[in-house]
């Protein structure tokens, strides 16, 4: 009994020992209406001709500020109706033989992964001609999916440096990148770019999300206020009492 509540307890720092990655902050901001219809744009023009998001409707585009003529207009290239589903025509099977496994849907994955490491992934993208994309990535080693966002930042290669294990051999390990091939925005600019795209992902994980603090802090103070009012009346009915 007691070596299977020491394994329970033990399982938790087993799994943060096999972190091995530093994930970089996401500076995520739900209720910034123009970065959420920057990423907006961006997840339409880059990620949207693979992965999909079933569960999210363009005209829902509206709750951050865009119209549904804009929406029409600059956002609706793979449906002919903004109430329609942000699907993919791409086939399962031919995405599965392209990139060996089938992009996944991405209309929870920031509440799946976390805006950090989604963050940090999209910046983490290098060469590497032993891939079949030629392109591998720090935080998701031997990763299917090619660099989509790599004409905005540019080609990076790994810094390595080598240190030793456990058993005393060395080895090389990935210690930075470089910027090998300059892309169309600066690094700045670029980490600009995948904040927005990270926001807007993590926005369309919940788009109520926003409504729901809203909601949430007024009941919060209403209960703030019946609380007092309500201490005032049980004193007041039971000074009698008392």
């Amino acid at each position: 009994m007691k070596k299977l509540l020491f394994l329970l307890l033990a399982l938790p720092v087993a799994a943060f020992a096999n972190v091995t990655v530093k994930l970089d902050h996401a500076p995520v901001n739900v209720h910034d209406h123009e970065s959420l219809q920057r990423g907006a744009r961006t997840f339409v023009n880059y990620c949207l001709s693979c992965h999909s998001a079933n569960y999210m409707r363009y005209n829902r585009m509206q709750d951050i500020g865009l119209t549904e003529a804009q929406i029409k207009d600059n956002l609706l290239y793979a449906a002919e109706k903004p109430g329609e589903l942000m699907k993919v025509s791409m086939r399962t099977k031919e995405a599965k033989e392209w990139f060996g496994a089938t992009p996944p849907d991405l209309t929870v994955i920031a509440r799946s992964r976390g805006a950090d490491w989604i963050y940090t992934y999209l910046r983490s993208f290098y060469r590497d001609d032993t891939r079949p994309t030629g392109w591998n990535n720090t935080v998701f080693d031997k990763v299917g999916m090619p660099h989509v966002l790599q004409e905005l930042q540019g080609h990076q290669a790994p810094v390595y440096k080598t240190e030793t294990d456990h058993e005393g051999k060395p080895h090389q390990v990935i210690e930075g990148m470089e910027l090998v091939k300059t892309g169309k925005l600066t690094q700045a600019e670029y980490d600009a770019t995948v904040a927005d795209l990270v926001n807007y992902l993590v926005w369309m994980g919940e788009p109520a999300q926003s409504q729901r603090m809203n909601i949430g802090l007024v009941v919060i103070m209403f209960l703030g206020v019946f609380f007092v009012v309500a201490f005032y009346l049980k004193k007041e009915y039971w000074k009698d009492v008392h």
